[in-house]
């Protein structure tokens, strides 16, 4: 699987409305302690905690939907990308893998 593969999988968990199957995908995606942190959200550890963020920025974002923009670089086991919500905002992550899955996500909202 490539980097852009697990990225697009790792957007697809944001756009999951339903909270069984956001973990569903987590599960093929993140390590079950993978780490996130975003301008909003410090330190999530784990598949619950980052549901559960999810789940409350889905009742917000409503329909608008994550895509991703452009794969900026991959090296060693890291990845930078840029992704666009809808046409209201984009933003950065950084993606640490393990494997073939996501290990620790840092966001930052352009």
């Amino acid at each position: 699987m490539s980097a852009t593969d697990v990225i697009l999988g790792y957007l697809d968990i944001w756009n999951e409305q339903d909270a069984a199957a956001r973990v569903t995908l987590m599960k093929s995606v993140l390590t079950e302690d993978s780490l996130y942190a975003d301008p909003e959200n410090a330190g999530l550890r784990g598949h619950a905690e980052l549901s559960e963020a999810i789940g409350r920025a889905r009742e917000r974002l409503g329909d608008l939907r994550f895509t991703l923009d452009t794969v900026v670089g991959v090296h060693h086991d890291r990845a930078l990308f840029r992704w666009k919500l809808g046409t209201v905002t984009t933003g950065y992550d950084v993606v640490e893998f393990a494997g073939d899955r996501i290990r620790s996500i840092v966001g930052f909202f352009a």
